[in-house]
């Protein structure tokens, strides 16, 4: 059992047993029936307001929350006490599944308007809402938490627009600035609306709302009395938007080479700059892989985004096994270093419109990429050590091309990973062809890689998503084989979200495959079948040296009214299967039984802050796991599905992970 934070260890036994106690967040309602009461003898039965049965009636929850809702008022320590761990704001909710289309045009008759004044207000990340003005931080919660909070900066909010004071409003532009506002780690809500009060027939004023997340995140995740995790970080350093990643790993469990690294640390900092550039700074450092470098990028942000391209230097020092250990007996590692030096860029044409005020959608988008790398050192195994071992590290030169066709549309829905607020989910189609020519001193080798994509979503029906991606070397020698292929495949679905009463659920399916194709001695995926790549919370009692997986995840969650500081409550239940191969070079992963798991567990929500999710989860697994009865209570922080856009990146080589 692990625990994020020691906070976990002394809040959840009473979260959990103060739920019932939490205010129910539904949004208000109003029913014109009972401004004017009806005639009691000529209205029909079903106009009559219910009345319950006072002698049957065993909870009646609106009389418990106003009586706790006056026992915060007192001026006891209890009461005040009371009054910081209980929120009694009722939520408004907003409309959700708007289409995409009309968000794109809600602002057409503005479109080509002088910007004259933009107006900037930032709010603080606890007490405030987007769509409920009256909301203020009263509780002693809210007022700690944002004093410990630096709000993020108006110039970090202008990075972002993409309209400036004085120039011309491009169509489109304000929905999409709403949305990458949203789509930043610093900022939980935004609205870019227009002040129609002074909005002329020539200029206009508009106005930037955001509300902060709280943006320092830090844990303790304990796997056992040996081992652990240790995370800190911030998301918004000093309100500037600069993002800083720590984590440090103790007591490594799988491994029992002499002298082996019990540790391991991966640390990264990222510096946003005006028009999307992000500068990073990278290194990791654990038993038998280190790394580190740097990068400056920008991507296709939006679809106006015309340009885009990256430059990034990394090095990398390995250490690895071509061949399985006898028993009893540790692994072999043979060594290998080498430098990577990696550009691109990227070009969008526009593609025709006949719509005045609107862009057309699609896009044709070429790029170009050149990747260097050069080996120090590479493996050299005895032949009776690992029989008919061939080197494949040679440094060379590949060059790649891609040509593709993209379409991006976005709509807003409520209750995906969030309760209630706003989030955009990504739709439209995506096409492209990628070609290489990969120059070494010893064998060349031509690259092929072609990619499909496509996404619908609807509020009757819900999302659907599904994408292929086939790719591989061909050697340029007399043989011609391909090798070093890798067969990607994706599918996401969720359902339209149901109503019972004020709880709300939806239903989750995804399914991933990664096949390999003639792969070389020593490749495996890296996380196997663990973490967000297979089974949720599964612990193998021996690594599983995977060379191709099929994962199909399932899971139900249930939304409840429930709140508790800051807390929002979800029922989640799932089931997951794993199908792998193990055999040398991948290959088809069916041909033995699948690694299962099962689960049931408790969601908690936290708007307000960067590690917005926490999950107490409690698995079966039939198979392979490291406990005798099969079963594992674990915390988690990992998402239900994520979302895949639609924009077109750098021409590449799918990762083999």
């Amino acid at each position: 059992m692990s625990f994020r934070g020691y906070y976990l260890s002394v809040w959840l036994p009473g979260l959990l047993l103060l739920l019932g106690l939490a205010r129910p967040a539904g949004a208000q309602t109003f029913d014109p029936r009972s401004a004017v009461p009806p005639d009691s003898l000529r209205a029909s039965q079903e106009t009559l307001p219910a009345r319950p049965d006072s002698l049957r009636e065993r909870f009646d929850q609106e009389r418990l929350i106003n009586r706790l809702q006056a026992y915060t008022r007192r001026k006891t320590i209890v009461g005040r006490a009371m009054s910081g761990l209980l929120n009694f704001t009722r939520r408004q909710e907003e409309q959700a599944g708007l289409d995409a289309v009309l968000l794109d045009r809600q602002f057409d008759r503005h479109s080509f308007k002088i910007v004259r004044r933009v107006t900037i207000r930032t709010l603080d990340a606890f007490g405030y809402s987007l769509t409920d003005s009256t909301r203020h931080p009263n509780a002693l919660f809210d007022k700690v938490g944002n004093g410990l909070h630096i709000k993020t900066s108006r110039a970090r909010i202008r990075q972002v627009l993409l309209f400036r004071p004085g120039q011309a409003l491009a169509p489109q532009a304000l929905a999409e600035s709403e949305r990458l506002l949203r789509q930043t780690p610093e900022v939980l809500d935004a609205r870019v609306l227009v002040n129609e009060r002074t909005t002329t027939r020539d200029s206009v004023d508009i106005e930037v709302l955001t509300t902060d997340v709280f943006s320092v995140t830090a844990g303790v995740q304990i796997g056992s009395a040996t081992s652990g995790v240790v995370t800190l970080g911030d998301q918004n350093f000093l309100g500037l938007g600069h993002q800083v990643e720590n984590a440090y790993r103790y007591g490594s469990e799988f491994d029992n080479a002499p002298g082996a690294q019990t540790w391991a640390y991966e640390g990264s900092y990222t510096a946003p700059f005006r028009h999307f550039i992000y500068a990073q700074g990278r290194y990791r450092d654990e038993f038998n892989y280190r790394s580190g470098g740097v990068s400056l990028r920008r991507d296709f942000y939006s679809p106006t985004t015309r340009y885009a391209g990256a430059l990034s230097l990394d090095r990398y020092v390995l250490a690895f096994p071509l061949t399985s250990p006898a028993p009893g007996q540790s692994n072999r590692y043979y060594p290998l270093t080498y430098n990577v030096q990696d550009a691109w860029i990227g070009r969008a044409l526009r593609l025709r419109s006949y719509d005045l005020g609107y862009e057309n959608p699609g896009r044709i988008i070429v790029a170009t990429r050149v990747i260097r790398t050069q080996y120090q050192a590479v493996p050299n195994p005895d032949p009776i050590d690992v029989p008919g071992y061939q080197n494949n590290y040679y440094n060379g030169t590949l060059l790649l091309g891609t040509v593709g066709y993209s379409v991006r549309r976005y709509y807003k829905d409520r209750y995906l990973f969030g309760f209630g607020r706003t989030e955009d989910v990504p739709t439209g189609t995506l096409v492209s062809f990628t070609a290489g020519y990969d120059m070494n001193s010893v064998v060349p080798h031509r690259y092929l890689d072609v990619r499909i994509a496509a996404a619908g979503y609807s509020t009757r029906t819900g999302y659907l998503y599904g994408a292929v991606d086939l790719g591989g070397y061909q050697r340029l020698d007399q043989g011609h084989r391909w090798e070093q292929g890798l067969l990607t495949g994706e599918f996401t679905s969720f359902t339209k979200l149901y109503h019972t009463g004020n709880w709300q659920y939806r239903h989750f399916l995804s399914s991933r495959a990664t096949i390999g194709l003639n792969r070389r001695p020593g490749d495996y995926l890296q996380q196997g079948i663990t973490n967000d790549r297979g089974l949720r919370g599964f612990s193998p009692a021996n690594p599983i040296r995977a060379t191709s997986r099929f994962v199909l995840n399932y899971e139900t969650t249930l939304f409840t009214p429930l709140s508790l500081l800051g807390f929002r409550l979800a029922g989640i239940a799932f089931a997951d299967a794993a199908w792998v191969s193990e055999r040398p070079g991948g290959g088809s992963p069916f041909t033995d039984a699948p690694y299962t798991g099962f689960g049931l567990g408790l969601r908690f929500r936290n708007e307000f802050t960067v590690l917005r999710t926490f999950q107490l989860l409690l698995g079966y697994y039939p198979r392979g796991l490291n406990t005798a009865n099969g079963t594992r209570m674990y915390e988690s922080t990992r998402e239900t599905i994520t979302f895949s856009d639609f924009g077109l990146g750098a021409p590449g080589v799918p990762v083999y992970q």
